[in-house]
């Protein structure tokens, strides 16, 4: 949805219907999170209901509505976008800050005796209805999960997504589901667990070795699973699982039920239960289906775990996936080389040309996000997404970021890197410079195995903090194997809680990506791929390395090389002969001589 969207009051139109809804309703506040029953990233569009209420398009935010005031919360990676989007819609921007009220809190702060908040509980989740709730009753307020107003306020919601299952097959798919689930029954015996429910799509997708594509960028499918004494359900729509994929799943006995009948199946579930679920990851609407008598044994899914520790058979797949995109980014930037200065350029025929050539790699199935290409200042927005009605074109000095990735059957992608358009300036280049420096630090450190993962986020910055510079996006996140592109449980930022289900384990892939944001003029980021790798045991301990596993040439051209270290010329020069030696038998003519040319050792 545009500003023109907005201009119009078409938003201001929804505001004022739901207010009506809720005066009627004897509702105070209305909280409209960004998220599904599944508490998933992207959204499907039958719950895409923050976004269509409020025109606001970035992927993370919350709306509050009451009576005489909407705010959208949002981090800073969406503050430009968000003030673009918000204008005109009667919709004020509330920034997400360290230290500074969350939607939940505001609510809560704001109430009074007999307020009360509604939310839609089969989209929150446990752990924030608890939050909430507690701290609502305090002040005499309640909240109330059993009412979705958007069932009467969106008449033209969209269906469900209703594509087709199907199998995540070997040589990728290197441990079977039966050995999975085996594991899983492992830990739940380990917990005093008898059932488990798992609600997110990730754990089921890689539990039952099954893809699809219901989420845009994520190859998962709309499903519950429920896992019994001595039975194995999966919920999901009956149309979209063939035969093949039905009888190869009951011979691993796996029944099928509806997607729309778990309500019923958790109603069924005994009271003597002790129902392993992740509070943080399943929503408080699904769980009040179950019998009160049930016993909650609350912790992580014990599939997050498992699959973020790759096998080394599956890295094997993902370095020979990130030696595909890399040669397809070779294609793309040797063309873009070419092209600048030659011909039209825009951010749009970038994201077009960077698909075309993820394309004819083998493997490929789709992007793992949205690409981001942005232009000095639309660099400057860390989620920034061009669009028909507005894109910039690529001219005149300056940079370019460009951040994409790909899903591939053996490995799921996710880079950044900055292109120098026309001369930079000695401050953008200064900008490159210490960011790279910052990905060097961590790329180079060596930790503790164990490690709480949100402690590491200060090495990469250490670097950019010396020059009194920062950033306020996390340094890394998880990645999944041809899965969700982002992924936990680790994750390296200092904001994140260090909670023990971060701790580094060997075979977890991470981003590194700092960066620095100049509103109005340009961003800088520059991110790889990296995995834990044993590093060898000491009296103190065992630790971990980082591998990197994304495979492209860091631009040059858009360095001040005089404030590299040594050292970090000798990392950079090191990198760059593996990027070579590895990319160089899948490349050819005007692409494999841009890649020879941008991995000169400095």
């Amino acid at each position: 949805m545009t500003t023109h969207t907005n201009a119009n009051g078409v938003v201001a139109q929804r505001l004022a219907r739901a207010r009506a809804i809720m005066q009627r309703e004897a509702i105070d506040a209305w909280l409209v999170p960004s998220a599904d029953p599944h508490l998933s990233e992207y959204l499907p569009g039958y719950w895409q209901g923050r976004q269509w209420l409020s025109g606001f398009n970035g992927s993370v935010g919350t709306l509050v509505i009451t009576q005489d005031f909407a705010g959208l919360w949002a981090d800073s990676r969406y503050w430009e976008q968000a003030l673009k989007e918000l204008a005109g819609s009667g919709i004020e921007l509330v920034k997400l800050m360290p230290g500074q009220q969350g939607p939940l809190e505001w609510l809560a702060d704001q109430a009074v005796a007999d307020t009360v908040v509604a939310v839609d509980g089969a989209v929150l989740a446990v752990a924030s209805s608890r939050t909430l709730a507690s701290k609502l009753y305090e002040r005499g307020a309640r909240l109330r999960t059993d009412v979705d107003l958007l069932l009467e306020l969106w008449k033209d919601r969209p269906a469900l997504p209703a594509n087709p299952v199907y199998e995540h097959l070997p040589p990728q798919a290197s441990v079977g589901r039966l050995e999975k689930i085996r594991r899983v029954r492992e830990t739940m015996a380990e917990r005093g667990a008898d059932w488990h429910f798992i609600a997110t799509l990730d754990d089921i997708a890689w539990l039952f070795n099954l893809r699809g594509s219901d989420v845009s960028y994520n190859p998962v499918f709309i499903a519950f699973a429920l896992i019994g004494p001595q039975s194995v359900t999966l919920f999901v729509g009956g149309d979209k699982v063939s035969r093949f994929v039905r009888e190869s799943l009951e011979r691993d006995g796996v029944s099928l039920l509806e997607y729309t009948q778990i309500g019923a199946a958790l109603r069924e579930v005994p009271g003597s239960a002790r129902m392993l679920v992740d509070p943080a990851r399943v929503t408080c609407g699904l769980l009040d289906y179950l019998d009160s008598e049930v016993s909650l044994v609350e912790g992580l899914n014990p599939s997050t775990l498992f699959k973020s520790r790759k096998s080394e058979e599956d890295t094997r797949h993902i370095r020979r996936a990130m030696e595909q995109d890399g040669a397809a980014l070779c294609e793309f930037f040797a063309w873009l080389d070419g092209a600048l200065g030659r011909e039209p350029v825009s951010e749009l025929t970038i994201d077009e040309q960077l698909g075309e050539a993820r394309k004819r790699r083998p493997g490929y199935v789709c992007p793992s996000f949205a690409t981001i290409a942005g232009f000095n200042a639309n660099g400057a927005m860390p989620h920034y997404r061009a669009t028909e009605a507005e894109h910039a074109q690529i001219e005149g000095d300056g940079l370019l970021l460009i951040d994409s990735g790909g899903q591939y059957l053996g490995g799921t992608t996710d880079i950044t890197r900055m292109v120098p358009v026309g001369q930079p300036s000695l401050e953008q280049k200064q900008d490159c410079s210490r960011v790279l420096k910052g990905v060097i630090a961590l790329s180079r450190a060596q930790f503790p195995k164990g490690i709480l993962s949100p402690l590491l986020d200060a090495i990469a910055r250490a670097p950019i903090w010396a020059d009194s510079v920062n950033y306020g996006h996390g340094t890394g996140h998880g990645v999944g194997y041809f899965l969700n592109v982002h992924e936990g449980p680790q994750v390296i930022a200092y904001q994140a809680p260090t909670t023990p289900q971060t701790a580094m384990q060997a075979g977890m892939i991470t981003s590194i990506e700092p960066g620095t944001y100049r509103p109005g003029r340009w961003g800088v980021r520059i991110e790889n791929l990296v995995i834990n790798q044993e590093a060898g045991q000491s009296e103190f301990g065992e630790f971990l390395r980082f591998e990197t596993l994304t495979l492209c040439p860091i631009d040059t051209r858009c360095l001040d090389l005089g404030m590299l270290t040594g050292e970090e010329k000798a990392w950079l020069n090191a990198y760059h002969a593996q990027v070579s030696e590895r990319l160089s038998p899948l490349l050819q003519g005007a692409a494999l001589a841009w890649l020879q040319e941008r991995t000169a050792a400095v």
